[in-house]
């Protein structure tokens, strides 16, 4: 993804890991780019804002069963 205009940008530190959630803008729309760092090796993925509700039910329910 190119010319992206970043809106906000949240950082989670978890031991040896970090994740970095950007919220971008471009002219396709809007996107959460989750990014995860252990030792300078990362993993991205893209979320496209419209189904960030369902993303997020998604991952509720994962907290509740692990919970468990």
């Amino acid at each position: 993804m190119r010319n992206n205009d970043r809106l906000h940008t949240e950082k989670i530190i978890a031991d040896r890991k970090t994740f970095y959630l950007d919220l971008l803008e471009n002219a396709r729309g809007k996107v959460i780019k989750i990014t995860e760092d252990v030792s300078g090796n990362r993993d991205t993925i893209m979320v496209p804002a419209e189904i960030l509700n369902d993303f997020i039910e998604a991952l509720t329910d994962i907290q509740e069963t692990a919970s468990e």
